[in-house]
């Protein structure tokens, strides 16, 4: 028999999102308790169609506020072998909707019998999302290959959708947009495609503050997928060597050097002390 008390879903043992907190929040607040500051999320998620496929791109900064908490998150998340999801906004809310979609397109799978079609995936995401009203924060790309080609859509919290060639999505959007708009042409080959994307990622990491990390890339085209992870690494760390730093003289520079003697400061700097402080004993 299950526990009165526990919600149905946690006396499974089941995953699935749980709004306790958002009761209570309300409940402080109506106590006059401030609320609960939201954490600022950052990120740039692109995709883009080329010839043959999709390639989807993401950085890899996860944060918490101003505090960089992963410096390489995979924001590229599996829906089934020929459709992928890039993620923006709140971590556990993307992962919890693309794991919860994808159980679904494969169940969808083994019931048709058939690949599963993007714009299936894309249904379900965003029912699922309009369903929240935008309080679940998951800014999706959404990428696949089907019967009918590639096909890339933006999907946004609160459930509309876009079909476009190029799309960025994320705190560092503006910024991967400016690349694509700049350079998408038209029946690019894969390599282009790729090229293309890494630059629309170095841009969000270049003039955003919430993205940063590494690139990565994910191709989709009828052969599959191929996941390349930390393509490049502009902020990977340095190491201190065994022998220290080195630095060469000179490296900083002494601007302005003046010296003032003790004795011209407007302070006693003499210090009486008592007999009785100075008696041991």
């Amino acid at each position: 028999m299950l526990p009165s008390s526990a919600p149905l879903h946690e006396a499974l043992g089941l995953g699935g999102f749980n709004f306790d907190n958002t009761r209570r929040n309300q409940v402080l607040g109506a106590q006059g308790v401030a609320a609960p500051r939201v954490k600022k999320t950052g990120t740039t998620i692109v995709g883009v169609v080329y010839k043959d496929g999709v390639v989807l791109g993401a950085d890899t900064r996860a944060t918490e506020g101003e505090t960089v908490c992963d410096k390489n998150c995979e924001k590229i998340h599996y829906i089934a072998d020929n459709i992928w999801c890039c993620g923006a906004g709140t971590s556990a809310d993307t992962e919890a909707t693309t794991q919860l979609v994808s159980s679904q397109i494969e169940l969808h799978r083994l019931a048709t019998g058939k690949a599963p079609r993007t714009i299936t995936a894309l249904t379900m995401l965003k029912r699922k999302l309009f369903q929240y009203q935008g309080n679940i924060s998951a800014a999706l790309v959404l990428g696949g290959f089907d019967c009918n080609g590639p096909s890339l859509y933006t999907v946004y919290p609160h459930g509309s959708t876009d079909s476009l060639p190029y799309v960025t999505m994320g705190s560092g959007s503006l910024a991967a947009m400016a690349v694509f708009e700049a350079e998408y042409k038209d029946a690019m080959s894969v390599e282009e495609a790729k090229a293309l994307v890494q630059a629309a990622i170095m841009s969000g990491i270049n003039n955003d503050l919430g993205s940063g990390g590494s690139v990565d890339m994910l191709v989709i085209n009828k052969d599959g997928n191929t996941v390349l992870r930390n393509v490049v690494r502009p902020n990977e760390r340095k190491f201190r060597k065994a022998g220290g730093y080195s630095f060469p003289k000179g490296t900083a520079k002494v601007l302005t050097q003046t010296f003032t003697p003790l004795s011209s400061l407007p302070i006693d700097v003499t210090t009486t002390r008592s007999p009785a402080a100075m008696e041991v004993g």
